[in-house]
């Protein structure tokens, strides 16, 4: 049992906030909430699960504060909705059955390869324009799909993972396809939501102070978001995502 003192109370509040934003920037909040969850002392899987639950409002504000750039999106947005509700709930499901370990194992790279994803995000698309792919919908939904199992397993880093895999198949302006990212996370981590609070093992007086800040700082983030250049964007969220690795692995 984990004694949330002042000091925990006050560390998880401010994580939920800066998470929620940086969910709403580009993605990869979760890298700081789950940590903070580590931080005060509980498991990484029980921080991993109280982690999607808590960061859901947050999806909630940002998609909200977005609701401009989703405009002329909603035909899309329906059809990537269904896969993604169907990895996500895959990726909760995996997560639940793994045997004891795995998932410590593998966090840090997990991490890692969202942030190479998202560095490579800008080659890949031109590669995938050139071959005549971009924009087929066996290609962006298999794609989507891969991405919502893995936020269904793993929280920290679904923003990242995804706003890479819909760069690269779907020629469209970045802060439209951060909009759209933001829908999908949301249709992602409710769907998780959903199946952790029947079988999985949230803490939810943490998850609870999350969310409060989590859907505050989701509409101060696309704020953030509007002023920044997709470059800045990218490098901020991989920079941090790298750090966040390179510590998991050390500890």
């Amino acid at each position: 049992m984990v004694e949330l003192g002042p000091l925990e109370l006050a560390g998880l509040a401010g994580a939920g906030l800066l998470a929620g934003a940086v969910n709403a920037v580009a993605g990869g909040g979760s890298l700081i909430s789950f940590p903070a969850l580590l931080a005060v002392g509980y498991p990484s899987v029980p921080a991993n699960v109280t982690n999607n639950v808590a960061l859901l409002p947050g999806y909630v504000g940002g998609t909200y504060a977005y609701r401009r750039e989703l405009s002329g999106q909603g035909g899309r947005a329906r059809r990537l909705g269904v896969t993604s509700a169907a990895g996500g709930l895959a990726g909760a499901v995996l997560l639940d059955v793994s045997p004891p370990g795995v998932f410590e194992a593998i966090v840090p790279f997990l991490i890692l390869l969202s942030c190479a994803l998202l560095v490579a995000q800008p080659a890949a698309a031109r590669v995938v324009e050139r071959r005549g792919h971009q924009g087929r919908p066996a290609a962006v939904h298999g794609g989507t799909f891969a991405a919502s199992v893995y936020g269904g397993y793993f929280g920290a880093g679904l923003g990242i993972m995804l706003l890479a895999v819909l760069g690269a198949f779907l020629a469209e302006d970045l802060q439209r396809l951060n909009a759209l990212k933001g829908l999908l996370s949301l249709v992602i981590s409710a769907v998780a939501v959903v199946y952790f609070a029947l079988f999985g093992p949230v803490v939810w007086a943490a998850a609870a102070i999350m969310a409060v800040t989590s859907l505050a700082g989701g509409q101060l983030g696309v704020r953030v978001a509007r002023r920044l250049s997709a470059d800045a964007l990218r490098w901020v969220v991989v920079l941090f995502g790298v750090t966040v690795a390179v510590v998991l692995l050390l500890t």
